[in-house]
C-alpha cells in the first residue's frame, strides 16, 4: 500500500468556508486515501499566517511534511491545490524537492509536475484575471465614449488586444494540462472536458469545459 503524509493548512478568518476548513479538507484526504488505496501514516496541521506564507521557512509544518514523507519514501497529500499554495514559483520550488505532492481533488493520475500549470490558471491575482479585467474597463470606456470622440478609437484596440493576450496566456498555461491528459489515453474531446472539470479545473470565464470549449483552447494554442 501506498504511503503518505496529510497536509492541511487553515485560516482563523476563512476556516470552514468554501471547503477549506480543516474537517472539509480532512474528509476530502481520507475519502481520497480510502479510494485510492493510500496509508495515511499522519497529518500536519498549518495555520495560515498570511503575510509571505508562500515561503517554506514560514510553513514549518510543510516542511515537517515533507522530511516526513521523504523517510516514509510516500507523498504528501491536500485537499485542494490553493491549500498547498496559488504562488506558481512556490509549488515550482516544491517540486525540486522529489517528494511527490497528490491533489485529492485532482485526482492520483494528475502528472504531479503539472501542479504549477494548475495553479498558473487558479490563481484569480495574477496576470490573467488582471488582464481580463483591464479589457473589459476599456470596453466599457468605448462603448460610453461619444460618436467621433477619437478616445473610442483608441480605447477599443486597446480592449481587445488585453483580451487576446489574456487568452493566449490562458491557452499556453492549459495547453500542457490537455496534452498530459491526451498522453494518458484520452484523446476524445469530450473526454477531454470531461476529466478537467473532474479535476476542477475552470475555463478561461470560470465556467464547466465542453467538447467545444477543449476544441477552443487547442485551436488557439495552435496559433500560439
Amino acid at each position: 500500500m501506498a504511503r503518505a503524509i496529510a497536509y492541511y493548512r487553515v485560516s482563523t478568518t476563512r476556516q470552514g468556508k468554501s471547503g477549506r476548513g480543516i474537517e472539509a479538507q480532512r474528509a476530502a484526504v481520507q475519502r481520497f486515501a480510502e479510494t485510492e488505496g493510500f496509508d495515511l501514516l499522519g497529518e500536519h496541521v498549518e495555520i495560515d499566517t498570511g503575510k509571505a506564507a508562500d515561503a517554506l521557512e514560514r510553513r514549518p509544518e510543510l516542511a515537517a511534511a515533507l522530511a516526513r514523507a521523504r523517510t516514509a519514501k510516500g507523498a504528501v497529500v491536500v485537499a485542494k491545490l490553493d491549500r498547498l499554495s496559488r504562488d506558481v514559483h512556490f509549488i515550482s520550488g516544491l517540486m525540486a524537492h522529489r517528494v511527490p505532492f497528490i491533489v485529492a481533488e485532482l485526482g492520483v493520475d494528475a502528472d504531479p509536475f503539472m501542479l504549477p500549470r494548475y495553479a498558473a490558471l487558479a490563481e484569480p491575482e495574477r496576470a490573467l484575471i488582471s488582464a481580463r479585467t483591464k479589457a473589459a474597463l476599456a470596453a466599457k470606456k468605448a462603448a460610453g465614449a461619444r460618436p467621433g470622440n477619437p478616445r473610442a478609437a483608441e480605447v477599443a484596440p486597446m480592449a481587445h488586444a488585453a483580451n487576446r493576450a489574456a487568452a493566449d496566456q490562458f491557452a499556453a498555461n492549459a495547453l500542457p494540462i490537455v496534452q498530459s491528459i491526451q498522453a494518458s489515453g484520452v484523446r476524445a474531446l469530450q473526454g477531454i472536458a470531461e476529466t478537467l472539470n473532474d479535476r476542477g479545473v475552470r475555463t478561461a470565464r470560470g465556467g464547466q469545459w465542453h467538447a467545444s470549449t477543449v476544441a477552443n483552447l487547442l485551436a488557439r494554442a495552435r496559433r500560439l
